[in-house]
């Protein structure tokens, strides 16, 4: 007799398809889930940045004055000009700055001048005369460029002659958006800051634009270049209907005075004009820094690339090397803007003066002790000191030219600094060669420091007694001896 025993138990299952195919399918849901809260918190994150951002741009009475309108319509601004600097990076108008030839440079240098030579002699003035219409005049700039844009991208995509006039054409009504900007800010200053603060706090929305537009625009460059100019032209075209929405104290005209010279009471003949002294003393001083700021961009571009420090020699270490020394300047830029949008008051008359003895004294450490922490601390003062001498210059100029005046005397001041910038770049280029660099950043102090000697010696308050002694009147000159009678 047999017995049987019980049935021996099943094997247990081994991988099969669909066993792999859930494990898929779940990994799947759970890196779904994972972007997808991802995308939640940044999405949060967002909008919680944007609402601090919108609470810190009208804090302190400029969402009562309007002047919060403004300082969103300029992180407008930053975003399109980014957008479009992407856009143009491998072409002539910006590959020339870090193309690492002198010929190249030397024509990028020429090209930045262009747009100040038209905006000083024809718009400034042109501004002037119409200023009752700023919104207008503002959201043509941003009309302006997001038409160019449009063309630039389809002339990018066929390689057509537009391309150079829209690039040109785009870059001029940048600088007179700028130059409009400036006369427009006084208007919607409120009482609780000062104009070096709201200048201030107005470039701060320009970083932050330009850091948010950036990553886009780069997104979309990486599609195409023209792709780039079609965000640009969204971005303008947001920012031309912005600026006509700004409030009606931009188009007052309060305050506003004939932009005529008076005449002499006695000959009927126009008196000369020009700028202020304390505006022409402050803008005097401003071009010490930006001199040297062209100059050290250039000259340690060169250098530092054929002749890099120490234990810097390899390809990717001198590039960085580079990016540490020159970047410097971009790292003091935002610090200074940073400080004066947070600063409680800033003295322009003084802080020009302070800038341009900084940089003097910075400059002579990094001759003296040339090594990479004082370079790098030199860019970084070299940038932060060009700043918060240019905010102090634009309130010097918002508060000591007649309102109807604004326009010219920012077009002018732009085109000085620009020249200088340039002035410094081509001597930076200049002095660059291996037979002179060794005495490059010397000459840059000497060149400093003699334009510093100037600058104190035509302080308004010096110029001011010397024309009061030339004023004095002379004694009369004594009678002449009689004649003597025999």
């Amino acid at each position: 007799m047999s017995s049987h025993g019980p049935p021996p138990p099943p094997p247990p299952p081994g991988p099969t398809d669909d066993t792999g195919s859930t494990r898929a399918v779940d990994a799947a849901r759970a890196t779904a889930r994972g972007l997808r809260g991802a995308a939640v918190v940044t999405g949060r994150a967002g909008r919680a940045t944007f609402r601090q951002a919108r609470r810190a741009a009208g804090a302190q009475g400029a969402e009562r004055s309007g002047l919060k309108r403004l300082i969103e319509l300029h992180s407008a601004n930053a975003a399109g000009d980014s957008a479009f600097a992407i856009a143009l990076a491998g072409t002539v108008f910006f590959a020339g700055a870090t193309s690492g030839q002198r010929g190249p440079v030397l024509l990028f240098l020429g090209l930045t001048m262009v747009p100040f030579a038209i905006v000083a002699p024809l718009i400034g003035p042109f501004l002037d005369r119409f200023s009752h219409g700023r919104r207008w005049a503002i959201g043509a700039t941003f009309a302006l460029r997001a038409f160019l844009c449009w063309v630039l991208a389809g002339a990018l995509e066929d390689g057509s002659a537009l391309f150079y006039i829209s690039a040109l054409g785009v870059l001029v009504s940048s600088k007179a958006y700028g130059v409009a900007k400036a006369s427009a800010v006084p208007r919607l200053l409120p009482h609780e800051i000062t104009l070096v603060k709201a200048n201030g706090r107005v470039a701060l929305a320009g970083v932050v634009g330009a850091c948010v537009s950036a990553p886009l625009a780069g997104a979309a460059y990486w599609i195409g270049p023209e792709w780039a100019c079609r965000y640009a032209f969204v971005v303008f075209t947001i920012g031309t209907i912005a600026a006509i929405l700004l409030p009606d104290q931009v188009d007052s005209k309060a305050g506003e005075e004939s932009i005529d010279a008076p005449r002499s009471a006695v000959t009927g003949t126009r008196r000369p004009t020009g700028l202020p002294p304390k505006v022409a003393f402050a803008l005097r001083a401003n071009c010490g820094p930006r001199l040297l700021s062209g100059f050290l961009t250039m000259f340690m571009t060169f250098v530092l690339a054929t002749e890099p420090l120490d234990g810097w020699e390899s390809t990717t270490r001198s590039t960085l090397l580079i990016g540490l020394v020159v970047g410097g300047a971009g790292l003091g830029n935002t610090i200074g803007i940073v400080v004066a949008s947070l600063a409680r008051r800033i003295n322009p008359a003084v802080m020009v003066v302070v800038a341009l003895l900084a940089d003097i004294a910075m400059l002579v450490v990094a001759t003296i002790f040339y090594s990479l922490l004082p370079l790098v601390l030199l860019g970084v003062t070299v940038g932060l000191m060009q700043y918060l001498a240019k905010v102090s210059l634009d309130s010097t100029i918002q508060t000591g030219v007649p309102v109807r005046a604004h326009a010219s005397a920012f077009a002018k001041g732009d085109t000085t600094l620009q020249l200088a910038w340039v002035v410094g770049g081509f001597l930076g280029v200049v002095l660059s060669y291996p037979a002179v660099n060794d005495f490059g950043l010397a000459f840059a102090a000497l060149l400093i420091s003699a334009w510093a000697v100037f600058v104190l010696r035509t302080t308004p308050k010096r110029i001011a007694r010397n024309r009061a002694a030339a004023d004095v009147p002379a004694p009369p000159p004594p009678p002449p001896p009689t004649a003597y009678r025999g």
